[in-house]
């Protein structure tokens, strides 16, 4: 008779792939993609070696796990801004301003999962986790240009070219520090969210009221 594991059985594993997943999290945010190492991320989660290569056979998977986890986290929240907003143009404003803050809020991971040395094979999920983000921005970039509040423009191209100032002016080498001081962040997300709707096109952004304060997320929410 094959064997059928439990409802119990599922739980703890699934609780263990998420811890997994987890102290990865932890070690690339403390110390880059090169503190995930498969033997610290299993004294982190509290288990032996051996259990993490069971659910991750490889380094490389468990680093790729953990950008699709980034991925998925990231493209739901501003998603999630974007639907809250009253109209097309807001909910762009809303979806940039909230990617801009979450980066900020944890910009040595991010910078961890889009750029830091590691193997050829993760690239593969790294350009994935731009493509996800492009593809939320550029939907957002169409739905404003097809209610007329855009110029006409490439929304695919539009999208990547902020993807890529975003990364860049938020967590990149060139990126000012905000020390996650408050204001500091507050000013650098509406620097961002700014420049980027004037570059798509809308040039009375602020005075539209479009560049709004947005807190921080709570670390329990990243």
């Amino acid at each position: 008779m094959p064997y059928r594991r439990t409802a119990q059985v599922v739980r703890k594993q699934a609780a263990r792939h998420q811890a997994i997943l987890a102290a990865a999290r932890s070690a690339a945010t403390e110390g880059g993609m090169a503190a995930v190492q498969v033997a610290a991320v299993a004294e982190r989660a509290g288990i032996a070696t051996g259990t993490v290569y069971r659910y991750f056979p490889s380094k490389t998977e468990l680093i790729t796990a953990l950008i699709g986890i980034m991925a998925e986290r990231e493209v739901a929240a501003i998603a999630k801004a974007g639907k809250a907003a009253p109209g097309p143009v807001s909910a762009l404003a809303a979806s940039i301003a909230t990617f801009a803050a979450r980066s900020l809020r944890q910009r040595r991971l991010v910078w961890a999962i889009i750029a830091d040395p590691a193997e050829a094979d993760v690239e593969a999920a790294r350009i994935a986790f731009r493509r996800a983000l492009a593809d939320e921005f550029q939907a957002r970039i169409a739905a404003a240009m097809q209610a007329g509040h855009l110029p006409a423009q490439d929304p695919r191209v539009a999208a990547s070219a902020l993807v890529g100032a975003l990364l860049e002016g938020l967590v990149g080498p060139l990126a000012p520090e905000t020390n996650n001081d408050p204001v500091q962040t507050r000013d650098a997300v509406q620097a961002l969210t700014l420049l980027s709707l004037r570059a798509l096109g809308v040039i009375d952004a602020r005075a539209r009221g479009l560049v709004v304060q947005i807190a921080l997320p709570a670390a329990g929410d990243l």
